[in-house]
């Protein structure tokens, strides 16, 4: 199938978690298939749903430690998004 934007570059398909993305390997224009958003909405949503019933409720406010440089030194969880278009 050929790029809607482009017009003249085939779209390269990917598999990620069962769910087919065709993407413009020129333009980088992403494209789903029909129920392939559904899939992608409902699993972000048990993702976020599943974070916050094993976030523990905190008693003190949450400290920031900065290292020299003045960044953040946690790392922050990836999310289901990032797995998918990475």
């Amino acid at each position: 199938m050929k790029c809607p934007v482009c017009q003249d570059t085939d779209l390269a398909m990917s598999s990620r978690q069962n769910i087919e993305i065709d993407y413009c390997p020129k333009c980088r224009g992403v494209w789903l298939d029909r129920g392939e958003l559904d899939k992608l909405i409902e699993r972000s949503t048990e993702e976020a749903a599943a974070q916050t019933r094993t976030t523990a409720p905190q008693t003190h406010p949450r400290q920031h430690h900065d290292d020299s440089r003045g960044y953040d030194s946690r790392r922050k969880h990836k999310s289901f998004w990032h797995e998918i278009f990475d």
